[in-house]
Formats: structure tokens, sequence, C-alpha cells
């Protein structure tokens, strides 16, 4: 028995099964490796795993341990086609579109089909997100007018499929059930239409209104293939219409097709369903039969054992009823499976792919001197090349992450002079006293620190979409993916880990690359670990206070500690709370297209606004708190370093002594820490009101001398090298600012935001604590 893992570069095969089970068994079958296929072994990663393969057209990215389940021949033996059925009509009774007072009409397609570009050109981004409770995946809902009337366009993810195994498929399925769109509008890539249709086949069988809009129709036609769209809509029973997305050629008439399927609907409608062939078409007449109302998609998982669509039998129907039809469909899945002598999910796979395969051949004629498999991939020969391939990448990476932070800088230096401008003018124009100060320091500060992560996030976002669109964040994945694996990630969480060194907030959000919502957590819980720049004012203050020798190799070591313990974390948490699922890697490598202005565009204000109106309220509202804490209560006479140690914030500080003590802490460092939970650059700022009386930053040379020198009520000193390096190591790891958890709630929840406040605290005290406590007793001997 041949498995793809063991086949050499350049090799051409056929599929003879997929083995396995589950999510990625399911995945592997969507995408195309179903019996017959061919594929072709392109090349190794720059680390020698995962491998890059060709099916169907596609490029897609498999891990030696996962190509293993495949099983192939040579391309000479017979191992029998997939039939070409055709297809059988459907009459479905008549729609009122306007049931629920809206039109509504669904985007459906592949990930990277140009779905959210159509979207973007339709409505300009003028969008609301939405999601299901429970579920991080989200949709966008915009919409346009045409005809006079008001139509809601929503934006589902894009699916590979419509089965029950990823967060992404799930939320499209509970849309369709929930929400009854009156017109689904499926993209489909013209250049890669064997797998597009796919998906096409099952929206097939749901009896809703469909119009195909064959995107990046440029391309197709620059290729030289043919197409027959009028018998391609005849074949599917859907309007076909050819478009560009990006630039909005062919649009106007798809949505005036959508329009026109959805008046039609309002009559009685023949459907066209892929014929699976005697067998399963009796199974699903006898389903019927059992379970009337239920359309034919759901009835057929109903016969592939899906367990959410088991679960829609019950409603509207008795107990008895129910379990009448699962155990009916159990019979009947057993039969099939032992004709076709395969299980019930790859025969259908088989069979669609059969149809999508049987129609093409009727309706497209390849160009025989077109190799589309090199036009889209040219680039790959240096940005994914064995040597080449990882300098590049970190080359690149460096670009992106010194231009979001060296130009971000200029910005957010004009944001803070302009709030501090702002603040002293309200500043004079208020009488002293608890309002001003709330209004200055409390509010108008608070704004200030929503504001200023506003250019590095909108800039960040800008080169996340040229890279998305682009294609070359897939290949940035492929490239490291053997790294990040090790430690039970995906290769994309690389690029967050990456931004996370300039500023969390923005790496945070950036998890959304991760399809996976396991990665996703994973990676936003450990992201705060790489140090950022808010707590560089930290080190150089207490570096070059104290360590008068080696100071860069003293600095690097904090960082290579922040990326050692959000490996180890990584680690502990797949194996632990977040336990590592072997079936959710496969990825497709798409065709390098050039991205547009205008979409980075509208993709970047999406993303700042999204910010401005989920975090910004909650950064705002904790910084007041945080002032609040260390402005009350007030005490007449008092300098602003006895204030503090008398606020709220200060009786805090020397609560938690004890607790920071056996990490060589005194209450003024605890209270330091507690106001870094604003924001890291503050726990300067708080030192130098409780050393020296006033605020002052890193390059204070008064406050330096003050630290070096000052000492306890035992005249021991407060600080010494051991005591500093302790004291970063604390800062370097326990819970990031506001801003950053604000962004954890907003992508991971409130649940995981706790779990990060306690488990970076626990993990700084645990490593301050064994490294004072070693140094201490071999500075003792």
């Amino acid at each position: 028995m041949r498995h793809l893992d063991n086949e050499q570069i350049g090799a051409v095969v056929r599929v003879v099964k997929v083995h396995g089970s589950g999510a990625f068994r399911q995945r592997l079958l969507e995408m195309g490796f179903v019996k017959g296929a061919e594929v072709t072994v392109l090349k190794n990663a720059p680390l020698r795993d995962p491998v890059e393969y060709m099916i169907l057209g596609s490029h897609i990215s498999l891990r030696h341990s996962e190509a293993a389940q495949v099983e192939v021949c040579d391309l000479a033996e017979e191992i029998g086609d997939n039939p070409y059925n055709g297809t059988t009509d459907t009459l479905v009774d008549e729609m009122d579109p306007l049931a629920d007072n809206v039109l509504r009409v669904a985007l459906v397609g592949n990930p990277n089909c140009g779905k959210t570009s159509l979207f973007n050109f339709v409505t300009g981004a003028k969008e609301k997100v939405g999601n299901y409770g429970g579920v991080t995946v989200d949709s966008k809902t915009g919409s346009f007018n045409i005809d006079g009337r008001n139509v809601e366009l929503v934006d589902l993810p894009g699916t590979y499929s419509l089965t029950e195994y990823s967060p992404e498929e799930m939320y499209v399925r509970t849309f369709m059930r929930d929400n009854h769109p009156d017109a689904i509008l499926n993209i489909v890539d013209a250049g890669n239409l064997e797998r597009n249709l796919y998906l096409t086949t099952q929206i097939m069988d749901m009896n809703v209104p469909i119009v195909i809009a064959l995107n990046m129709w440029d391309e197709f036609e620059r290729s030289g293939d043919t197409l027959d769209i009028d018998a391609l809509s005849r074949l599917l029973g859907a309007t076909v219409i050819p478009i560009t997305a990006r630039n909005g050629k062919g649009v106007d008439k798809v949505l005036g097709a959508v329009m026109h399927a959805i008046d039609n609907s309002e009559h009685k409608t023949v459907h066209k369903n892929v014929n699976y062939g005697d067998s399963i078409e009796k199974a699903l007449l006898s389903l019927e039969a059992m379970a009337p109302g239920l359309n034919r998609y759901t009835l057929l998982k109903v016969l592939e054992n899906d367990s959410h669509a088991q679960q829609e039998l019950h409603l509207g129907r008795t107990e008895e009823q129910a379990h009448a039809a699962i155990d009916r469909a159990t019979q009947l899945r057993a039969d099939i499976e032992r004709e076709y002598n395969d299980d019930i999910v790859s025969v259908v796979s088989d069979l669609k792919y059969g149809f999508v395969r049987g129609a093409l051949a009727e309706v497209l004629t390849p160009n025989p001197l077109s190799d589309k498999s090199k036009l889209g991939y040219a680039l790959d020969v240096v940005l994914t090349n064995r040597w080449l391939g990882l300098p590049v990448l970190f080359l690149l990476m460096w670009f992106v992450f010194q231009t979001t932070f060296t130009v971000g800088a200029y910005p957010q230096e004009w944001i803070d002079q302009g709030v501090a401008w702002f603040g002293n003018w309200i500043a004079t124009l208020m009488p002293e006293g608890t309002l001003r100060d709330l209004v200055v320091d409390g509010i108008i500060a608070g704004v200030g620190g929503v504001l200023v992560f506003l250019p590095n996030i909108l800039i960040l976002f800008f080169f996340i979409s040229l890279l998305e669109d682009s294609g070359y964040m897939a290949r940035a994945a492929f490239i490291v993916d053997r790294i990040m694996h090790r430690i039970g990630l995906h290769g994309k969480s690389f690029i967050p880990y990456l931004i996370g060194f300039g500023c969390s907030v923005p790496a945070i959000m950036g998890t959304r690359t991760l399809e996976n919502r396991r990665d996703r957590i994973i990676t936003i819980l450990t992201v705060p670990f790489m140090s950022c720049s808010a707590r560089l004012p930290v080190y150089l203050l207490l570096v070059s206070a104290f360590f008068a020798t080696n100071q860069g190799v003293i600095l690097m070591s904090l960082y290579l500690v922040g990326i050692a313990m959000a490996a180890f974390s990584a680690i502990l948490l797949s194996k632990t709370l977040l336990k590592h699922d072997h079936t959710q890697f496969v990825m497709e490598l798409p065709p390098y297209r050039m991205p547009t202005a205008r979409n980075a565009t509208l993709h970047m204000w999406s993303k700042g606004s999204q910010y401005l109106r989920k975090m910004g309220t909650v950064i705002l509202a904790a910084s007041i708190i945080v002032w609040a804490l260390g402005y009350f209560p007030r005490h007449e006479g008092m300098t602003q370093q006895e204030q503090v140690e008398n606020s709220f914030m200060g009786r805090m500080g020397k609560a938690i002594e004890p607790v920071v003590e056996p990490l060589g802490f005194n209450w003024q460092m605890g209270v330091s820490m507690l106001t870094g939970a604003a924001a890291k650059e503050i726990v300067v700022s708080t030192m130098g009101v409780l050393y020296t009386g006033e605020h002052a930053d890193e390059d204070s040379s008064t406050l330096k001398a003050k630290l070096q020198t000052a000492t306890d009520e035992q005249g021991n000193k407060q600080f010494t090298p051991i005591v500093a390096y302790s004291f970063m190591l604390f800062v370097l790891l326990y819970f990031p600012c506001i801003a950053a958890l604000a962004a954890i709630r907003r992508e991971a929840g409130t649940k995981w935001m706790i779990f990060e406040i306690i488990y970076t605290t626990g993990m700084a005290w645990l490593v301050s604590f064994i490294f004072y406590q070693s140094a201490t007793f071999i500075q003792s001997l």
C-alpha cells in the first residue's frame, strides 16, 4: 500500500482512498482528494515539512504525517471513475421574499474566491459584524439599493463545504437554517471550477434561489480556456454570470440576476439537484416520506449520519417519528456502504465530484497551450525557495514590523501632543478640583489611551490585507509551519507573534487570520509574552541604572525569556486545556494576485472602526478606574508622592507587599506594577512619582540615582542588579495592559481574559521568585 507522504518531488499519482476519520479526512475529501483524482508532488517547504501538492488545479499544503493518510497508486492503474448521473428535478413551492420584511441575500463561497471584494464593492464596506453566541466566526452585513428596493447582503465566512467539522461550516449552516435567505449568491473562482463547484452542489440541494458569479473572469480569459456559460447554467439550474469583483465588472448584472431569481421564487419553481444514482435517490425518497418538510440537503446529511441534521429531525416531530427516521437512515446507510464498499461520506463526495467533472467535461474547453499551474505561482521560485524562503520572509516581516511602528510613531506622537494640548486647554477653562482632574487626567487621558493605538492598528491591517490578498500570508505559514507545529500551533501564528514585539493589541487582533479557533485562542493567550515596545522604557531605565556592562546581553535575555515562555505556554495549553486536534491542518496556497489599494484601505478602516467601537469604550472605562484608584481618597496638604502612597492604589500596593516581597519587591514596586495595568509605560512614571516626587521617564538621571541609593528601614538597598532583573522579569510576564486585555476579551471572550490575567501573573510571580531566590542564594555562597 502506497501513501502520498512517501512520493518523490515531481511524482504524479492517483488517489485511491483517504484513511482516518473526522474533520481532517472530511476536509481532504472536500478539497478534491477523492478516488481517481490526480495529485502532483511539487516541493517541500524550506524546513522540509509541510509539502506542497497540486490537485484539481489547486496547490495544497499538507504535513508529512497527514499526507500519510492518503493512499495512492500509479496513474496507469485502473481504480474506476466516479459516475456522472446528471441532475434530477425538484418542484419547490412558492416563497414570500418579504415574509420577515427584509430582502436578504447570502454571499457564499470558498476562501480566496473574492467574496469579500464583491461585498466591499457593493456595500462600500458599510457593514455591521454579527455572530452567534459562543462562536467567534463573524459574518458581515451591508445593504444596497436596486430598482428602489433595499436589499440586505450578508458576507458569510469562506468555507469549502457545509459539513459540521469547522466553525465556519457550522456558522453558514446555522445562518441558512435560522435566517432563510431569499437568495444565495454563490461566488466561484473561475480559474478553479472543479473544486469550487463542490460547494455549489451542496447549495443546489438546499432548494433556495441561487445565482452563480464566476469571479476573476479576467484571469480566466487570459488563460485561453473557453466556457459555455449558457450550457453550465442549464446543467446547474441557476443563472451563471462572469464578473471581476475587484473592479466591479459584471457586478450590476449579477445583482439584477439575484433580484430576478427572488421575484421568480414567488411562484412554484423547478430546482435542479445532483443525481446521486438509484440507491441514494431511493434512500432520500424513503427519508422524505418519513420526514416531510426537510430539504434535500438536510435529508442527505441525515443519511450521512450528521449529528446536527439529526437534531433538525426532532423539530416539529415526535420523538418516536424522529427516531424512526434515524433508524431508517442507519439501515439505508449500511446498504449503500455495502454496495459501494466504502463509507457514506466518501461515496457522496465521490459522486459530487463525479457530477462536477461530468458537467465541466460538457462545457469547459481547456487551452492546451496554457499551463495554469505555473501562471499564478511563478513567484514561488523565490518566495518559497529552500534557501531563500526564510530570509525573504524575515526581511518582509521586518519591513512590515518596522514600518508599522516607525511610521506609526509619528501620528502616535501627534495624538499624544494633541491630547496633552487639549487637556491643558480644558484645564485652563475649568476651576481646580475633582471634576477638572476627572475630565483632564481621567477622561481626556483615557481617550488618548484609546486613540494612541489606532495608527499602529491601521498600518498593520493595511499590510495584513496586502499579504492576504496577494496570497503571501499562506506562504509565510507554509514556510514556518514546522517550527510552529512543534509548539502545537499553525504556521500562521508566526505573524501575530512577530507583531507582538511592537504591540500586543494589533497582534491579538491579527490572530483573525487563523481559521482554527483552538490555534487562535492559544496564540491570543501567548502573544502577550512577546515583549512589546511599551515595556522597553522599564528595561532601559533599570538596565542603564544597574548593569554597567553587557547591557545588550541583559536586554536580549529578556526577549528570549518571553519567547521561551510563549513556547512553553503554547505547548502546555495544547496538551491540557486546549488539547491539540491533529485533524485541523490542511491549507490552500492560492495563486498570487495583485492586491488593490481600495480593498486594503477598506479592510484597514473596517478593523480600525471595530477597534474604536468594541474596545475603545472598555479601555476608556478602565483607564478612568485606574485614575480614580490613584486619585482617591484626597488628602489636603499632601505632596503628589504622599497622595499616591495614601490613595486606594497605594493601599493596594501595600496590601500586596507580602506577596511580592519573596521576589525582592517593596510596596512602591507593587504600586508601579498595578498602575502598569493602564499602560506599561506608566510603570516608569509611577516610579518617578514614588521615588522622586515628580513624573519621570527612562532617561531621568534623577530617578536612576534615587533608585541606586534608595534603602529600606533597615538601611538595605531596595534595588540591586538581582532585584532589578527580577522586577524586569515580572514586568515582562505579568498580565498585559488594559487595551490588550480588551482585545483578548473581544477576540476570545471574558473567560479567557480572566484566565490570561491569572495565568500570566502566576507565571510572572513563579519565574521572578525562582530567579530572585536562586540568584540571592548563589550570591550568598
